[in-house]
């Protein structure tokens, strides 16, 4: 406020320039005010910028002010504040385990901020592991395929020499080297990748192929096998097909076998919709213990198996470009295979 006893003092032409300053100093506050909401405004919209530069971000992402309190966090972050708990700030780049996931952790460090990044690696850890389990596995199945193959043949050899009391023995040794063979087969069709060659066949060709296979399995249980295909034609590949049902048809052996009844039954049956064909695999055996790992390569919740059995199946399903779903209120799946032009 201007001192009266001032103005008094002060002729007109004072008076006036001291108008003309107090105007000037009152369009520059303004002018000030102005620029200084812009620069909060552009300020409020870098903030905003960051904002969704780090949500956009895959990985949990927190930064730390000097204190290492949370200055700024995506959401994918809050989500995890325990894990922040275990990061060790004195580290720039480690890979760290945490509720059964795996971390690539990634510290950058500064004079006023610590910026910390999460990066959950668990499917990557996970691909790496399967693709050396695979290259194991292929290199094993090549080593033991000559010698099995020349056992399977002398065994042949021996069945039709050997007295009749022993031949049973000997349809043993065959099935279970059957059951070697297979294992061989998925093995290396799994590591090297499924490539099928459709066309129109038959759907009893198909029961053919899981009758023979029904026949050629080892179990100890009183178990039926019934199948109730009609007349009809598929458009699928039979060989990789037949190892689909031979998974299914083993599996539900194998349930039975574990299961505290000593008889069991397996089903298969067909139904068809617009776009699919439909094959449905039931079995009366054990019930499923985990569905979360049913198609997880080298997993098995079963006494018997290899753990790729459903793995092959699905890439196999897949690759018709159908797929596999859980009977609903009863053991068993369905199969679903895209249709094709007769």
């Amino acid at each position: 406020m201007i001192d009266e006893n001032l103005l008094k003092h002060l002729n007109e032409n004072e008076k006036e320039q001291l108008k003309s300053t107090l105007d000037t100093l009152i369009s520059q506050t303004y002018v000030v005010e102005k620029e200084y909401k812009s620069l909060n405004e552009s300020y409020q919209n870098l903030q905003d910028i960051i904002t969704q530069i780090i949500e956009s971000l895959p990985n949990a992402i927190w930064v730390l002010a000097k204190d290492y309190s949370i200055f700024l966090q995506n959401s994918k972050a809050e989500k995890l504040p325990d894990l922040l708990d275990q990061i060790d700030i004195e580290k720039n780049k480690f890979e760290l385990e945490f509720a059964q996931h795996i971390y690539l952790i990634n510290i950058t460090k500064s004079s006023q901020k610590l910026v910390i990044s999460a990066t959950d690696i668990t499917e990557q850890k996970r691909d790496e592991r399967l693709a050396s389990m695979g290259k194991v596995a292929a290199h094993l199945a090549h080593e033991i395929r000559n010698p099995i193959g020349a056992i399977s043949l002398l065994s042949s050899t021996l069945l039709k020499k050997v007295a009749t009391p022993n031949k049973p023995l000997v349809l043993e040794i065959k099935k279970s080297l059957y059951r070697v063979e297979r294992i061989i087969k998925s093995t290396l069709l799994f590591t090297k990748g499924v490539q099928i060659k459709r066309e129109m066949l038959p759907l009893l060709s198909l029961q053919e192929e899981i009758e023979d296979a029904f026949e050629n399995y080892g179990y100890t249980k009183e178990i039926a096998l019934e199948i109730d295909f009609p007349d009809v034609e598929i458009f699928a590949d039979l060989d990789t097909l037949s190892m689909v049902m031979q998974n299914f048809l083993y599996n539900g052996i194998d349930a039975i076998e574990e299961d505290a009844y000593a008889s069991g039954k397996v089903t298969f049956t067909y139904s068809k919709n617009k776009n699919y064909d439909i094959i449905i695999v039931k079995d009366s055996g054990a019930a499923i213990k985990d569905e979360n790992i049913l198609y997880e390569p080298f997993q098995t919740t079963k006494t018997k198996g290899h753990g790729l059995g459903l793995a092959l199946s699905g890439e196999i399903v897949k690759a018709h470009q159908g797929y596999i779903t859980l009977l609903s209120g009863e053991k068993g799946f369905e199969i679903y295979l895209k249709k094709g032009v007769s």
